[in-house]
């Protein structure tokens, strides 16, 4: 019996990612049993046991708590300053946003911010409930909605995060049950829809100019996304991205010309989401016609003309042939990989080298596998 005991409570022990310790509740004095089964099988680094007094835990959130209040301290934060408003008040909530912008970028500052956060609130979570997790509460619970803030910040469709500081004498009860996120939608930033210079001066008279930078990046990776699921040659969008993020972090580009670029790969971004209503064509003919010309060899305004008929030509011919299962069965798949190389190779034009010739057919059938199980189960019947 006391071998069961001792198994069960010593899952405690078990490790996974996020865990940092696991709490143990002794009612029948099973705890002499679990430390001889720990002996054998549980040790830790050096064969001693892992089974420490909550004490310990007390004195590591305190230390973590205040390195992370010395961290936010030296890029001009004061918790204790936010701490002591009023819960709800607006100056308040506007002093969190004022540590919002100054914790939010650039991103190796963020991440370290976030860092101390996780380590504080693991190990808070890990002191509960014991009263004396009562001492952190109100310190730690404003130190998770600065973080809560920023990520909602970052989140392409974020919460309401009006309400973030509101509740925290709800910490302060005897059950330590944590703070209430209010989940009510927010206005989601629309590149395709945003008028740009307009978004320029306002980013010239933001006292945000931080959030501002980090809202704008998480909107662009969201049309991103969407951009590069629907056609993976847009790519090289998202590696120009990459860069400028780069370059600013490095410190090669101030947050006003980061902006700027920022802005200017946005309005792209917007006229390549509608080029297939300029070529004229539909997403999935562009996509093909993408495939085919990205790269290409060196086209005329004719040559180009033609591949554009081939893609629909194409797609077209390849849509009759996506049969149920068919990327399951050899013949099947046999079918569309002779149709790609008979179209293209009557179609595309001279400028086309035998090696090209061989690079589009291999990314036109990579293209159908990946994104046609069926005819008419697709991306794009998803859009």
């Amino acid at each position: 019996m006391h071998f069961c005991r001792s198994q069960t409570i010593a899952r405690a022990n078990r490790v996974f990612p996020g865990k940092y310790s696991g709490a143990i509740v002794d009612y029948a004095n099973v705890f002499a049993s679990l430390e001889k089964a720990l002996a054998i099988y549980g040790a830790g680094k050096g064969g001693k046991t892992p089974v420490k007094d909550k004490q310990e835990l007390v004195e590591a959130l305190r230390q973590s708590l205040e390195a992370a209040i010395r961290f936010c301290a030296g890029k001009g934060v004061d918790l204790a300053a936010i701490e002591q408003l009023p819960a709800g008040d607006m100056k308040r909530l506007a002093q969190v946003d004022d540590a919002v912008n100054l914790l939010i970028s650039p991103d190796p500052l963020r991440r370290e911010f976030i860092g101390h956060e996780r380590l504080v609130s693991t190990l808070y979570n890990a002191v509960k409930p014991d009263p004396a997790a009562l001492e952190f509460a109100s310190r730690v619970a404003c130190l998770a909605a600065t973080a809560g803030a920023i990520r909602a910040k970052l989140n392409p469709n974020p919460a309401d995060i009006s309400g973030v500081m509101g509740d925290i004498s709800i910490l302060l009860d005897a059950s330590i049950t944590g703070v209430a996120m209010p989940s009510k939608p927010a206005p989601v930033m629309d590149l395709s829809k945003s008028d740009f210079e307009a978004l320029g001066k306002q980013f010239k008279q933001s006292k945000h100019k931080n959030t501002d930078l980090e809202v704008l990046k998480a909107a662009i990776r969201a049309h991103l996304e969407k951009l590069i699921r629907l056609n993976k040659t847009r790519s090289d969008f998202r590696e120009k991205f990459e860069e400028l993020i780069e370059s600013y972090n490095a410190g090669s580009r101030n947050i006003e010309d980061l902006f700027n670029e920022l802005v200017a790969l946005s309005r792209t971004l917007s006229e390549e989401e509608h080029r297939h209503i300029r070529e004229p064509m539909t997403e999935e003919e562009l996509v093909v016609f993408d495939i085919l010309t990205r790269p290409a060899p060196e086209l005329s305004t004719e040559e180009r003309a033609e591949v554009k008929k081939v893609a629909k030509q194409l797609l077209e011919r390849l849509k009759e042939l996506l049969v149920l299962d068919w990327r399951k069965r050899q013949s099947a798949r046999a079918r569309v990989e002779d149709a790609i190389k008979d179209t293209l190779d009557s179609g595309l034009p001279r400028a086309y080298s035998t090696d090209f010739y061989k690079q589009k057919c291999s990314a036109v059938f990579e293209h159908f596998y990946e994104n046609y199980p069926e005819r008419d189960a697709n991306i794009y019947s998803m859009v």
